[in-house]
């Protein structure tokens, strides 16, 4: 790994890494807020933030002022990049495919199947590297926004085991019956349906044994929520097979992190209980 920089903040340090990925064979980047607690000799629990479309790791890092609360209650925070980049990276002039539009999928479709292989990436290879190199435990928690919602969703209902809590800010939560999904997963996946249902969380949720606490966000405001949003689709889903979750709809609230630094804390709280840290 290289350090590209580390920043004081709120008594812990915010560190910008890049390394060489295995999963998607380029150079990929990716933060992490590393707070106080662990100047005391302790290692502290990971909750990663998953960002969504046209973002990087810096959207989150410089906007939602989650460090406060990841200092205040004694967790690391862990912000990845959204797709793979580079020249040699199969991209997209639209700002809904391609270079920062990776959806958090393993693509199987060319040009996408080479490089695009985010859900491996974020699963399997960035915790290792973060537990290998970092004060941090192995209990991890997952949360994102819009295009990050639905990836942290589908996460961690196929990987019930991993995560101790989830939430979402604005998920697509059914991607495979609204615009931005079909698009992305018609490039990424091809035409086989059932490829779709596999990150799908409205699908997975159907066929779910064991599901860890969810919450969610949503603006009423939001000029996306009608037509590519729809969480109660997903608390609908919920309800029949009487998993809990908890749905807040937000009036006046829009799509943007000046909602997230609204309840960012909250969400924080939230996964702090369920990692033992309340």
């Amino acid at each position: 790994m290289k350090r590209l920089s580390k920043n004081r903040i709120f008594g812990g340090w915010h560190e910008r890494y890049s390394h060489q990925s295995t999963s998607t064979q380029t150079e990929m980047v990716f933060a992490i807020y590393l707070p106080p607690q662990i100047g005391e000799g302790q290692k502290v629990p990971v909750l990663y933030f998953l960002s969504g479309l046209t973002c990087t790791d810096e959207n989150f890092s410089t906007k939602a002022g989650a460090q406060q609360y990841a200092a205040k209650y004694g967790l690391a925070l862990v912000i990845p990049d959204t797709s793979p980049r580079g020249k040699e990276v199969a991209d997209d002039e639209a700002y809904d495919l391609g270079q920062g539009a990776g959806f958090y999928l393993n693509a199987s479709q060319a040009p996408w199947a080479e490089h695009y292989r985010m859900y491996d990436y974020i699963v399997d290879e960035l915790p290792k590297l973060i537990e290998a190199h970092f004060p941090v435990t192995e209990e991890r928690s997952i949360f994102g926004h819009s295009m990050g919602g639905h990836g942290a969703l589908q996460i961690a209902l196929k990987n019930p085991n991993r995560y101790a809590s989830v939430s979402a800010f604005a998920p697509i939560v059914n991607p495979i019956d609204v615009p931005w999904g079909k698009k992305a997963f018609t490039a990424y996946l091809g035409e086989d349906k059932t490829a779709w249902a596999a990150y799908d969380s409205v699908q997975l949720l159907g066929h779910a044994q064991n599901v860890c606490p969810v919450l969610i966000d949503q603006g009423l405001s939001d000029s996306f929520y009608p037509e590519q949003l729809q969480p109660e689709i997903f608390e609908e889903k919920a309800e029949k097979k009487g998993i809990p979750i908890c749905l807040n709809l937000r009036e006046g609230y829009d799509h943007s992190y000046y909602f997230i630094a609204s309840f960012v804390e909250q969400h924080i709280v939230f996964h702090a209980k369920y990692l033992g840290l309340l």
